[in-house]
This record gives C-alpha cells, structure tokens and sequence, in this order.
C-alpha cells in the first residue's frame, strides 16, 4: 500500500535562518567566505536560551546575498510539504547589522515566498523581527521596510531576541507605524520571561498573536484574557524543550492553556537547529493532548492571510479526513537522538 499522506499542517512560527539544514549552510557560507565552525552541528546542544541566541546569530551571519535568503525560503517549503505544510508564516531578522543590503535581503525573502508557492504549493507569508537589541530608531527602519513590502508577501511584523532585560514597551513606536501600514503585530512573548512580557507585548505592542506565550500560564488572569480574545499562541513544544524554557516535555504548559480555552497553534521555531520537524512537534502536542485538527484550526485562527487564502485553507481542513489520524492511539513524545 501507498504511504498514508501526512495530515495538512499550518505552522505560524519558523525563523528561516535556522531552517537551513548545516550541509547547505556550510555551503552558502563557502560562497560567501563566511567562517563557520567544523563542530557546527556540535553547538546545537543549548545550555541555556542565551546560549541558543550566541549560536543562532552565528548561523545567520552566514546569509550575505539576494540568493540566500531566496533559497532558504524555497528549501525550507520543500522540506516542510513532506510533512503536510499548506501554508507557513516565516520570520527573519533584517541583517541591519551586517552590512547587507536591506533591500536585497527583503526582496530575496520575498521572491522565495513566491517560488515557493510556484514550486510547491506552499502559501509563505513573512513577518520579519525587530531584534530586542535594536535601538528604537534601527526599529523603525525595519518597520518602515516591512510596510514597503507589504504588497510582496509581508503580512506582520514581530520582536525576537533575548526577553530579559528587554521588556518590549520600548519599540511601541515602531509597532504602530507597522499597524498604521497595514501590518498585523505578532511579537515573541512569555517564552524565557514570565507573564509581563505576554502582557507587555498586549498593552504596549497591540499583539495580534503572541509567539510562544507559554509562561502566560503564570498568571490566572491572563491566561483568561487570552481565552476571551481568541489570541492565538505560537507554541513550540520542542523548541521549548531544547532551549531549557521547559525541563521536560511532560511538564509542558500546553495542556494547561488549552484546557483553559487559549487556542494554540504548532510551530517548530528553528528546525534545523533543533533536530525537529512539523512531523515532530505535531507528535509532541498530540503527545500532550492537542489533536492535529485543533492545531489546524488554530493555525488557521492566527494565519495573518488574505481572505482569498483563508478560504482555501478552510476548504483543505473541512474535506480532509480527521477522524482517520484522531481514531488512532497517540504515539509517545519524540525523542532527539
């Protein structure tokens, strides 16, 4: 018999610099004389989230050219089809600080989204990060940038980075003139700080959906406001994992906010650089109780598309066969080898 046909899955959460895979990695950083370190794959064991930070950095300065940041985007919709992927909002931090041409790396990102489709029938949308190291005024430019284009595929714009020491308040401004051009708010929150980043980034950056948010759970009343929103959460089980943000998978917060009624979405964050998959975290939330089909849904709930999308990504989720994967017993949480 033919493979069962992976589940349709919507992911709203990927960095595409840590979605390239260290063999092609290496070979986009040959091209662009860019040394990178022989142990690569060796630095992917994370001691703690800043650490995670120090080598994600290094990966992305190895993207120099129009060319890369196209690839990356055309590779990672390949990759991401095998596992049932039908639409992806994909994040990336303008390389303000690396002496790239801001230009290039938007249009390049962009260019991909529409490859992708073409190659592969992959919706990508792009929401690029203001990194909480930014000054306001590096801020505003990216956000200036992100509404230039707009009509190109740009559909949000997010804040990444260390969350401590760096409480998002200060780029309200850049966030508002995001808005004012048409763009949704979609900053990282609540992940290796508390509660008062996810409400921070509520108040003060009027967020659409929050990336990660799981240590909302820290505050009862919150975690109800979310509920009564429909605020879709960006939850990367492994991510979290990987990263130290959670000790184990079992102690995962995500069966706590779904029971209080917080829609939570799937996403793998950085793949690559965390030897997981959609297939892969898909397993874990299913693992914690989530079914593939609410994670579609709410993937759905959050995906900041046209209307003209929306519709069709409805139609794929109503006609497919649910009940087929949600019949079967839930396989035990992946383990990274």
């Amino acid at each position: 018999m033919p493979p069962t046909a992976p589940d349709p899955k919507i992911e709203l959460h990927v960095h595409l610099e840590g979605t390239v895979q260290p063999h092609t990695l290496r070979e986009i950083a040959k091209r662009n004389d860019h040394a990178l370190p022989d142990d690569l794959e060796s630095l992917y064991h994370y001691r703690d989230f800043a650490h995670f930070i120090e080598v994600f950095n290094l990966v992305a300065h190895a993207l120099q050219r129009y060319d890369d940041f196209r690839q990356v985007v055309v590779d990672y919709a390949a990759e991401a089809k095998e596992h049932g992927a039908v639409y992806l909002e994909g994040i990336f931090a303008p390389g303000l600080w690396r002496g790239v041409d801001t230009d290039q790396l938007f249009a390049g990102y962009c260019d991909g989204a529409r490859e992708a489709q073409e190659l592969h029938g992959v919706e990508v949308r792009l929401t690029p990060d203001i990194p909480r190291v930014y000054p306001l005024e590096d801020a505003l430019t990216t956000a200036r940038y992100a509404v230039k284009y707009r009509d190109r595929g740009v559909v949000g714009i997010g804040l990444g980075g260390p969350e401590d020491g760096h409480p998002p308040e200060p780029y309200e401004g850049a966030f508002a003139l995001a808005r004012e051009g048409g763009l949704a708010s979609v900053p990282h929150a609540g992940e290796a700080v508390g509660a008062e980043s996810v409400r921070g980034a509520l108040d003060a950056l009027a967020a659409d959906r929050i990336r990660h948010g799981i240590r909302s759970v820290e505050d009862a009343g919150l975690v109800a406001e979310l509920a009564d929103r429909g605020t879709v959460l960006d939850v990367c089980p492994l991510s979290n994992l990987r990263t130290g943000v959670v000790r184990s998978l079992e102690e995962h917060p995500l069966p706590k906010l779904v029971a209080a009624g917080v829609l939570c979405s799937i996403s793998t964050d950085d793949p690559a650089m965390f030897g997981t998959d959609l297939t892969r975290d898909y397993e874990a939330a299913t693992s914690l109780g989530v079914s593939p089909r609410d994670a579609y849904e709410a993937g759905l709930a959050g995906a900041m598309c046209d209307d003209e999308t929306r519709a069709r990504l409805r139609r794929i989720g109503d006609s497919h066969d649910w009940a087929r994967l949600e019949a079967a017993p839930a396989k035990p949480a992946p383990r990274r080898p």
